[in-house]
């Protein structure tokens, strides 16, 4: 076999390796970092196109090691026909070199495909991550929503009870002011040592009870409108009810005892002495509304008039002793 036939050889050795390893020029370029025309030059054994005879062993040994041959024996095979270089020992060291090239690049493709196997589970945990981030900001703005909500019923809470204290107390004062309303205003007119008249311009717009007590036995009746409703003698510290029905108008107390009976109308204690100023008051009559005011006037207007009538016939009998003293004077001068 001649020299020419043995060079053909390596370089087709090789290239049957790549082929049979399913690598183009471009993946061995990629893998072994050694410049794509120099493995061409390396198969096509144009060895002088490489930078020199000491990498025409060392790209022959990286080239045997990444298409899955063993370089050095490689090497030995082919050692006549490949460039010698300047010693044995720089030779191993070139050797060396490649070798660590080799690891140095080994260890960083190991991490980018650690890298790319855990780049799935990388990725599930951020998703996790921003689940589990969007349920607790929903449940915040859930918490924070049913605070507010909480406020407003205690607000409306408040409110409702604001209102029905308001209620209350309007009843209450209107219930107040009924009963000031309902209070009998009492005055006195035709007082004297044994009789008084109450009036009040209220009226009786319900039946009211009327309590009669006694401290001491005493006789008492009670006319109603001209009715007789009592007439009997109350024992001491006795008690009797008379119902006054509604809209009566006069009522009549006959006491037998005025300074030791207390009267009632309803709430109301009536003043019969006058504060004790008239002890033996015996006769009270109470008038109520309208029949009142118009009993009074009439009284007054009676008074009135009777007072006119006196004054008149003051002045007849004034008028006719005048004249009966004029007529004696003249007769006494005719004479």
């Amino acid at each position: 076999m001649s020299e020419n036939e043995e060079r053909a050889n390596i370089g087709q050795k090789l290239r049957e390796a790549r082929e049979q390893k399913g690598l183009t020029l471009d993946d061995l370029q990629q893998a072994t970092k050694i410049q794509k025309r120099y493995l061409i030059a390396i198969e096509d054994e144009k060895f002088t196109e490489l930078p020199g005879d000491f990498y025409v062993r060392a790209f022959v040994k990286q080239y045997a090691d990444t298409v899955g041959l063993d370089g050095n024996t490689l090497l030995r095979d082919y050692d006549d026909e490949l460039p010698q270089t300047k010693t044995d020992e720089y030779a191993d060291h070139l050797a060396q070199a490649v070798e660590t090239r080799m690891g140095n690049r080994q260890p960083t493709v190991d991490r980018v495909d650690r890298a790319r196997r855990y780049l799935p589970t990388v990725i599930i945990a951020v998703v996790v991550v921003i689940i589990l981030g969007a349920i607790w900001a929903t449940a915040i703005v859930r918490n924070r929503q049913d605070a507010a909500t909480k406020i407003d019923a205690s607000s409306v809470s408040v409110s409702g009870e604001s209102s029905k204290k308001s209620s209350s107390s309007s009843s209450k004062k209107s219930s107040d002011s009924s009963k000031e309303k309902s209070k009998l205003d009492f005055t006195q007119s035709n007082r004297t040592t044994s009789s008084v008249t109450l009036s009040t311009t209220s009226t009786l717009t319900k039946a009211t009870d009327m309590t009669i007590k006694t401290s001491g036995q005493a006789w008492t009746s009670v006319t109603v409108d001209g009715t007789s409703m009592l007439s009997k003698t109350l024992a001491a510290n006795a008690t009797s009810k008379v119902t006054l029905t509604k809209g009566a108008q006069t009522v009549v107390l006959t006491l037998g005892n005025a300074s030791a009976t207390t009267v009632k109308i309803g709430d109301q204690t009536l003043d019969l002495t006058d504060n004790g100023k008239y002890a033996n008051t015996r006769t009270v009559t109470i008038r109520f509304g309208a029949q009142a005011t118009d009993n009074s006037s009439a009284t007054s207007t009676s008074a009135t008039s009777s007072s006119a009538s006196s004054n008149a016939s003051s002045t007849v009998t004034s008028t006719s002793t005048t004249g009966t003293t004029n007529s004696t004077t003249q007769s006494s001068t005719t004479r």
